[in-house]
């Protein structure tokens, strides 16, 4: 193997690949012969190769001279050298050992120089590495000075501040060579990697392509998680936990502080985001944006005009909670759009259609509603609740104003501020009632049986408006969560049918399901069961097959506590047909393992014979059950 020699005579230091020979074995034509295109850069160099060494060993007369000759002139130059290889030989050290010793040593001297220069204030830094670059290039195929050239051009953008320098540091000729090589493609650094992106958007979407899908599969995962809990759910994780996630970081160092590579990401996210509707693609938008601000990429945060408005929704999620102050920051974004910048609710419509800015919002429309019912006051007298409407139905319209490109704030529908909440609010008013009436003497008591029916606004708008239709089926899980098992029975049956059958959707059926856990006392009686499961999750099943999973999903965690009758005939009911998924058959799979192994299961210390020790009988006060479910 050899190198190059290389002196930096200006600054009076040395970069240098110092020439190194190894002992040639005796078929070293066919080696070398093998190795042509790897070592094809170094006659450009003026450094001999396989094909020199062929030649010399064809032509000469006495081939041990010969060879004497070719390790004196392409060994290391160092003449005081030549008189202690000998006792090297004589200690049985391999010259190929010695040698590689020396150039590995000097390699890692010269990458250490590289950055050392890279990194340092002289003016004339840039020059220093293209010259060193062009000496270096033509062997950037050989696997020991490769590292030493990638090294170079990682380097080469950091040099940024040299009066001559154009937008693309790395010289374009080399680029080329670069991309044209999938090997040579593969290895450079990504630094590199960003300045043959920023004028290829194919090449870069075909490197982002793969983690788009990655983190849109993580994510309908973890809606699909075995655990069930209120607690620990898709939602609980913080936004920094979040943007700690594998895919958030690749794209966050690939993008580094290109604004160009940045645009070119939200472009994709905006166009699979029209293209398959995925609320997911509006989640990493605002990851995205928050990771960068993270590290402090001033580049970009301060060109993107989202980037206050994400800071603060970032900081209400959290909380999982928009107070006062913060939604008169986040009214003054919106009202400061500008005249002629209206593309801009584009990108704010898509931050607040994420799934975590939709959970939050309506998480305190939901309060606020609960503190006007204690106030006696009307929806429509808050302005705190009337903001964060507009915020709900500028995020549930980001499709729509994407797509139609008509960059405006969506009407909201007065009657759901002067119809849909009242009557939801008249429910509470309702239960309130109810439990009042429970509690009277019963010489005072009338008549009154809880309510079976809805108002006609409640599931008109439930059906009819995509806003009202959120905060209904959040309004569900406030229920669940306060295990009011008279008012879910009471709204579950509404839920079959809603605006784009949003009661069925992932999310919603993910929430849903971990609720009903506080509530798995309520499955061992039949009332509560036609109402979780006739009248809601079995009327949708055979035609989605994500209710199908998520009713498994619920069944696997609760089947101990339902009415032995009726998990019976839900397990014929919920037997997948042939057609069906693999996580469906796997589910199911698991759910009549998990019975069976309960039928096997003896009852506890039913069988064991007593044993008589003469002993007087003590009773003991039966303990209260340990809770199976969170509280």
């Amino acid at each position: 193997m050899w190198g190059m020699l290389y002196t930096d005579a200006r600054s009076g230091s040395t970069l240098r690949f110092e020439r190194v020979y190894r002992r040639v074995p005796s078929n070293a034509g066919v080696e070398v012969a093998r190795s042509a295109e790897m070592f094809a850069g170094l006659p450009e160099l003026g450094i001999s190769n396989g094909e020199d060494l062929k030649e010399t060993l064809t032509n000469c007369t006495e081939p041990l001279k010969a060879i004497d000759q070719f390790q004196t002139e392409n060994g290391i130059l160092l003449p005081t050298l030549q008189s202690a290889l000998p006792f090297l030989d004589l200690h049985g050290t391999p010259r190929l050992e010695f040698h590689q010793s020396v150039f590995d040593e000097l390699r890692d001297k010269l990458m250490e120089r590289v950055a050392f220069i890279a990194e340092g204030k002289d003016e004339d830094r840039y020059t220093k590495l293209e010259e060193l670059l062009e000496k270096s290039f033509p062997l950037v195929k050989m696997p020991s000075i490769q590292p030493v050239v990638m090294q170079v051009l990682k380097h080469l953008p950091k040099a940024s501040h040299h009066p001559q320098l154009s937008t693309t540091l790395v010289p374009e000729k080399k680029l080329k060579q670069v991309m044209a090589d999938k090997e040579l493609y593969k290895v450079c650094a990504v630094e590199v990697k960003r300045q043959i992106w920023q004028d290829n958007q194919a090449l870069f979407g075909d490197e982002v392509s793969p983690l788009l899908k990655q983190y849109i599969v993580e994510k309908e995962a973890a809606l699909f998680s075995s655990d069930l809990s209120v607690l620990h759910n898709f939602f609980s994780p913080s936004p920094k936990t979040r943007r700690q996630g594998e895919v958030v970081l690749k794209l966050t160092q690939m993008i580094g502080k290109n604004v160009k590579l940045y645009d070119m990401v939200l472009q994709f996210l905006r166009t699979l985001f029209l293209r398959t509707r995925n609320v997911h693609y509006c989640t990493l938008r605002a990851e995205l944006l928050m990771s960068l601000h993270d590290l402090d990429i001033s580049e970009i945060c301060s060109v993107d005009p989202c980037h206050k408005f994400t800071w603060c929704l970032d900081a209400c999620i959290r909380e999982k909670f928009v107070d006062a102050k913060r939604a008169r920051e986040l009214q003054g974004f919106l009202d400061g759009v500008k005249k002629g910048q209206e593309q801009v609710l584009g990108d704010l419509s898509m931050i607040l259609c994420d799934p975590f800015a939709s959970n939050t919002l309506v998480l305190s429309i939901v309060r606020n509603l609960q503190e006007l019912v204690g106030q006696d006051a009307l929806p429509r007298d808050s302005p705190d609740l009337l903001l964060l409407l507009r915020m709900l139905s500028l995020g549930q319209g980001a499709w729509d104003m994407i797509d139609s490109q008509v960059f405006k704030e969506p009407r909201l529908d007065l009657e759901v501020v002067t119809r849909f909440l009242p009557a939801m609010m008249s429910l509470v008013v309702d239960d309130y009632t109810f439990t009042v009436e429970q509690k009277l003497p019963s010489e005072e008591k009338t008549s009154l049986s809880y309510p079976s029916t809805l108002p006609d606004a409640f599931t008109k708008y439930l059906q009819e408006n995509r806003v009202a239709c959120e905060m209904g089926l959040y309004f569900v899980l406030h229920i669940a969560k306060q295990r009011n098992k008279n008012a879910l029975q009471r709204l579950l049956p509404a839920l079959v049918e809603t605006h784009n059958d949003t009661a069925f959707s992932d999310i919603f059926l993910h929430l849903l399901t971990g609720h009903l856990t506080l509530l798995s006392e309520e499955f061992g009686t039949e009332e509560f069961c036609v109402a979780a499961f006739d009248s809601f999750l079995l009327t949708s099943f055979s035609s989605k097959e994500n209710v199908h999973r998520h009713t498994l999903r619920l069944l696997l965690h609760l089947h101990h506590k339902v009415l032995p009758s009726r998990l019976e005939t839900l397990v014929k009911t919920l037997e997948p047909p042939k057609q069906s998924s693999d996580p469906v058959k796997e589910l199911y799979t698991q759910l009549t393992e998990k019975l069976e192994a309960q039928k096997k299961t003896p009852p506890q210390a039913a069988d064991t014979p007593s044993l008589d020790l003469g002993l007087h009988p003590v009773t003991v006060p039966p303990t209260a059950p340990t809770p199976t479910t969170p509280l």
